[in-house]
């Protein structure tokens, strides 16, 4: 889906108490930030913010951490918070593929909805699940690995499946019709258009 680009974009976002502008410099000292010693998860890709919000608004003794790589996405979510007060979220507008500069062994858990499907078969490295990005993930985690994933795509569901299981995942639980309590604007689209949603939860030791 073809992002809509919103002029000064990137001045909105720098003026919102939420975004992190250099988040490089809190590697390994997140809890630090957020004051406190809470579990950490993270959203790749969060797109205008619906699902992370609505996950911190609903978890207060959990600490949640928005990445998106493009700033007009952000301006949404800048927008839906500037009314709220909400003191374990923060966002950061940054590339998922430097993600090992950015955290050091100290989150929780991982989401990733609706991620692009990259569905060339040259652009496998760039998909989400690759073993490129599983293997750049194993250092962010602070003691069990946790990713839950969401998609409309049945192919990269498939073959997300796969690769977890052949990175040393535990599959918990899958639907390929799965109804979430919270989700995200691409989310809402596709239940009203009556596509399904696939999940995927796995864990590693």
């Amino acid at each position: 889906m073809r992002l809509k680009h919103i002029k000064n974009a990137d001045v909105i976002i720098a003026s919102s108490p939420y975004l992190i502008k250099e988040p490089m410099l809190y590697k390994g000292k997140w809890k630090e930030l957020f004051n406190n010693n809470n579990p950490i998860e993270i959203e790749i890709g969060t797109g205008k913010g619906k699902f992370i919000i609505g996950k911190s608004l609903e978890n207060p003794n959990i600490n949640y951490i928005g990445i998106e790589k493009y700033d007009s996405p952000l301006v949404n979510a800048v927008k839906l918070l500037e009314n709220i007060n909400i003191n374990n979220l923060k966002l950061i507008c940054f590339d998922a593929l430097n993600i090992n500069e950015v955290f050091d062994k100290e989150i929780d858990k991982i989401y990733l909805n609706f991620s692009d499907p990259w569905p060339k078969k040259r652009h496998e490295k760039r998909r989400l699940t690759s073993k490129q990005f599983l293997d750049k993930y194993e250092l962010l985690f602070k003691n069990d690995k946790k990713i839950q994933m969401k998609t409309d795509n049945d192919d990269l569901y498939e073959y997300s499946l796969i690769s977890f299981e052949e990175n040393g995942y535990e599959i918990i639980k899958t639907d390929t019709n799965y109804i979430d309590t919270i989700t995200t604007e691409y989310e809402d689209k596709f239940i009203k258009n009556g596509k399904n949603i696939n999940y995927i939860y796995v864990v590693k030791k």
